[in-house]
């Protein structure tokens, strides 16, 4: 399915199950994107995540049902797939600025109307990227679970978790004191950023993680290997978060939606980061990102 279709797709699943308990797994199903993809590409367009884009359009919603009905708040918060009426009262508090009794008695509330997601492309086709045939490559790293909705936020935190408990010491110059700071020698951890979405309910497995060279996996590290095929490789010169992010961001906004010759194929993808030449605040830092693809079918 076209990418920009795969998204107004699953706006519009989500808008025809607004009293349904539905997830982002399900609207990523109904779209046939990853769970992660849909996740990144609908942020990146609309400026929410589908699980918040689904919260407001119900609060939205149960305003108009509380000014238009004589519904019971409790019956509304339930059509709204709340299971109390003081969690609905607390999401609708927090979204609006009023209690649900106060709509009723006049009080305004705000409005949430369904987004509609048109294709604008201004300069994809220059972008600084390669079409590039990749052997499988086999990474280690240290793996942990994230939220789609959150991992924005949290993963900065991982990677600065990782360094401060495993890496600064050899960083500084100083030989490995454990398997875990030899790993990072051997393989160059630290290298790749991957993300794989294979575990669906909404979350995805991050690595920081590098090249298996082969030899002993310390306990607790994790193992994967990308099959051959063809990859789309993004150069990015700048600082980083904000050179990756606005990369990122043209990539799901620009590139992707108007290609008329690739499309996303499998469910991960790579970050990769220089290791060896400056600081990643430098503005002339080197980072890339890499986007497994298919040519699209005649």
């Amino acid at each position: 399915m076209e990418w920009i279709t795969g998204i107004r797709t699953a706006i519009e699943f989500i808008e025809k199950h607004l009293e349904s308990p539905i997830t982002v797994q399900d609207a990523a199903d109904r779209a046939y994107l990853s769970p992660f993809y849909l996740q990144r590409g609908f942020s990146l367009m609309t400026g929410w995540g589908v699980g918040e884009y689904i919260r407001n359009r119900r609060l939205y919603q149960a305003a108009l049902d509380l000014q238009r009905t004589e519904d019971k708040i409790i019956d509304i918060a339930l059509r709204y797939c709340y299971e109390t009426p003081e969690s609905f009262t607390k999401a609708f508090v927090r979204f609006h600025g009023v209690t649900p009794s106060q709509v009723r008695a006049g009080a305004p509330a705000k409005s949430f109307l369904p987004v509609a997601v048109h294709l604008s492309i201004q300069g994809g086709s220059h972008m600084d990227y390669r079409i590039s045939p990749m052997f499988p490559i086999k990474v280690i790293g240290f793996e942990r679970r994230f939220d789609n909705e959150t991992a924005y936020a949290e993963i900065p935190r991982f990677w600065d978790e990782i360094c401060e408990k495993y890496a600064s010491h050899v960083y500084a110059g100083n030989a490995p004191a454990n398997p875990y700071e030899q790993a990072i020698m051997d393989h160059c951890i630290g290298e790749y950023g991957v993300c794989i979405d294979d575990i669906g309910e909404g979350q995805f497995r991050y690595l920081v993680a590098g090249r298996y060279t082969g030899g002993p996996v310390p306990e607790g590290m994790t193992l994967y290997e990308f099959p051959r095929g063809e990859w789309a490789v993004f150069n990015c010169v700048g600082p980083i978060p904000q050179a990756l992010q606005a990369l990122n961001t043209k990539i799901f906004t620009e590139w992707l939606p108007g290609n008329p010759e690739y499309e996303i194929r499998g469910n991960a993808n790579v970050e990769w980061y220089d290791c060896v030449n400056g600081e990643k605040t430098d503005p002339d830092y080197h980072t890339a990102v890499w986007v497994p693809v298919r040519r699209k079918k005649e």
